[in-house]
């Protein structure tokens, strides 16, 4: 027995102490002077900002870990007959290399709000235009003093009369779209209009009149009304004119939708207040996915193949085989995985701290962080940051218990 009195002693110095000093420090008030005993753990557990972080640790146990296992189960098993398949993994596990700072600055970036700027949204507002394409004339709206109404969902309303005219503003002229031309008003009976940008390249021109220098917008959608439903609907020449020579007789309102000057889709904030800890939690995947995907195809390579190749040939689809045969043997790999995903988010703190903007950072909070703010942040309370100390501890508690029984199980 005598040989472990070092290791005793470093346990003890390494751990121990630390541990039991942080819960006696926990009873005291912020200067370590006076005793205040659960003062600290009844602040703790009606401060919003502790309940926040702590609502923000039970989506990271209950999202991260899970998602990283099952990536990880999916890289392994889909890349196991690839040809190319250690490139694959090495690419995967790559993030691995990158510390938790250096993958906040790099995802700050592709989180930029800017989809001219920011990976994740450019490829959402692609994805979002390819199935909804956005407005031509963003932004456009009539020129004041031209009897334009505008209706309480943002459409520009006319009575038809002798002729509806829409000079409008707001459109940089390089914005005007290539097939346009000069405006003209069209002839003939029925209802009938023109939609016109009133702005004279250079200046000059007359205000809510269709001056020669000045083009027509083609392509803005048209709607007659009457009686509150739509009889006719169209869009404008290249010289910005409509016309419906069927439609007889008074009453009829002409209206341009307002999607025809809707504002551009931007996007996800995703470092915004709403959504900010899943994109926290999405960096954290692309950290992890690699470490799940080793330890997975690490097992997977001892699984006997008789079993997968007897399915097969019994008929199994590759579903099957996974599902029924791949995953109940890869069970204490998955267990393993996910445990340790466990015990790691529950300290998640860099992370939070670098990706979350200071003016969200509240909200995307965590009990690591929190313990943080609180020590070393600027209040420096050293007894609540203990008691939240103490709170982590006992957070990570049973993950550590199940996985020592674990080992002691699997060592019998």
């Amino acid at each position: 027995m005598p040989f472990l009195v070092p290791a005793v002693a470093v346990l003890a110095v390494l751990v121990l102490y630390p541990i039991g000093y942080t819960v006696v420090r926990s009873f005291f008030d912020a200067g370590g002077d006076s005793y205040v005993g659960v003062d600290n753990y009844r602040t703790m557990f009606t401060t919003p900002a502790t309940l926040t972080a702590i609502r923000n640790n039970a989506i990271w146990v209950v999202l991260a870990p899970t998602v990283v296992t099952v990536l990880g189960l999916l890289f392994a098993v889909l890349t196991e007959r690839m040809r190319w398949q250690t490139a694959f993994k090495a690419v995967v596990f790559m993030p691995m290399a990158v510390s938790f700072l250096a993958a906040g600055v790099t995802w700050r970036m592709v989180y930029d709000a800017d989809p001219d700027r920011g990976l994740a949204n450019a490829a959402v507002v692609g994805a979002h235009d390819a199935f909804s394409p956005p407005s031509r004339f963003p932004g456009v709206r009539a020129r004041d003093g031209a009897g334009v109404a505008v209706s309480p969902a943002g459409d520009l309303e006319l009575p038809a009369g002798s002729g509806a005219l829409f000079p409008l503003v707001g459109l940089a002229p390089e914005k005007i779209p290539a097939g346009a031309v000069p405006a003209a008003a069209p002839a003939g009976s029925g209802v009938r209009g023109v939609v016109w940008l009133d702005f004279a390249v250079g200046g000059g021109g007359r205000q809510r009149v269709i001056d020669p220098d000045e083009k027509g917008l083609p392509g803005v959608a048209v709607e007659v009304v009457r009686a509150g439903a739509v009889v006719a609907s169209g869009e404008t020449d290249a010289a910005g004119r409509f016309a419906f020579p069927r439609l007889s007789g008074d009453g009829y309102t002409v209206r341009l939708p307002a999607a025809n000057f809707a504002p551009p889709f931007r996007g996800v904030d995703w470092l915004g207040p709403a959504v900010v800890t899943p994109a926290v939690i999405g960096t954290y995947l692309w950290i992890w996915a690699g470490f799940a995907m080793v330890m997975v195809s690490a097992g997977l390579a001892a699984l006997p193949r008789d079993t997968l190749e007897a399915a097969r040939m019994d008929g199994a689809s590759e579903w099957q085989v996974l599902r029924r045969i791949t995953v109940p043997q890869l069970r204490p790999v998955l267990i393993v995985v996910l445990v340790t995903m466990v015990i790691n988010v529950l300290k998640v703190f860099d992370l939070v701290l670098v990706l979350a903007p200071e003016a969200v950072q509240a909200d995307a909070n965590v009990v690591a962080l929190q313990m943080w703010r609180v020590s070393f942040g600027g209040a420096r309370d050293y007894g609540l940051g203990s008691a939240l100390g103490v709170l982590l501890f006992f957070l990570v508690l049973p993950a550590m218990v199940f996985n020592l029984r674990r080992l002691k199980r699997e060592g019998t």
